[in-house]
C-alpha cells in the first residue's frame, strides 16, 4: 500500500514539474522579441522578407530625378546636385533610428559640407502634421536640405520601405554604392563618400 501511495505521488510531482515546464514555456515565448534572422547576414541589425521589387535603386543606376519643395518652400531639384556627391536619406519625424542619425548628419554635413551635399527628403505623408516637420527641424538647427515628399512620389521612385533609407550618388549622377537601411553614423558617412567618384 505505501508503494502505490509513494508511486502515485511521485506520478503527480512529475506531471506537475511537466505542465510548470509547460506554462512557464508558452509565458516566454509571449514576451521574447522576435530575434530570428532569415538574412543569413551576421551583421545585420533587423530584417524583414520583402518583394523583389523593393530591392531599390542598385549600384551603377542613375539616381532618379525629382523635384520637391523645401521646407523653406524653395524648389529643389536633384539634378542640380550634379557634380557633387550626395547623400540622400529618407526620413520622418516619429522614427526613432531617423531621429538618432540626424545629429550625426549634421554633424557630417557641418565638417564635410563643401564636398558632399546631404539632402534629407522628409515622408511628408507619414507625417502627423507638416509642422511636425519644422518643429524638428528648427529644434535641432539642422541645416542641410529638407525636401518635403507630401505625394510619396519620391519615395516611389526609390522604392522606400523603412525609414531611414539613404543612397550615395556619384557627382556623375549614378547610385555608387548599397543603399543603406538604418540608422548612419558619422565614421559610415565619411567612409562612403571616400568611395564615391
Amino acid at each position: 500500500m505505501f508503494k502505490k501511495m509513494f508511486g502515485i505521488t511521485m506520478l503527480l510531482v512529475l506531471a506537475g514539474i511537466v505542465i510548470g515546464n509547460f506554462i512557464e514555456q508558452q509565458f516566454e515565448k509571449k514576451t521574447e522579441p522576435n530575434i530570428y534572422d532569415v538574412t543569413g547576414d551576421t551583421n545585420v541589425e533587423g530584417g524583414a522578407i520583402a518583394p523583389v521589387e523593393s530591392i531599390g535603386i542598385e549600384p551603377g543606376e542613375a539616381a532618379p530625378d525629382f523635384e520637391l519643395e523645401t521646407l523653406n518652400v524653395e524648389q529643389f531639384k536633384l539634378s542640380d546636385l550634379k557634380g557633387k556627391k550626395v547623400i540622400l536619406n529618407f526620413w520622418y519625424t516619429w522614427c526613432p533610428p531617423c531621429r538618432e542619425e540626424m545629429p550625426e548628419m549634421q554633424k557630417f554635413y557641418e565638417e564635410f559640407g563643401d564636398e558632399v551635399e546631404i539632402v534629407a527628403v522628409n515622408l511628408t505623408y507619414m507625417e502627423k502634421s507638416e509642422q511636425d516637420v519644422h518643429d524638428f527641424i528648427d529644434e535641432f538647427s539642422f541645416t542641410y536640405s529638407v525636401p518635403l515628399d507630401r505625394e510619396e512620389t519620391v519615395a516611389e521612385q526609390y522604392k522606400i520601405h523603412a525609414a531611414p533609407t539613404s543612397y550615395f550618388i556619384g557627382t556623375d549622377g549614378i547610385v555608387q554604392q548599397t543603399r543603406r537601411i538604418g540608422p548612419m553614423e558619422y565614421e559610415f558617412m565619411e567612409e562612403m563618400v571616400h568611395k564615391l567618384n
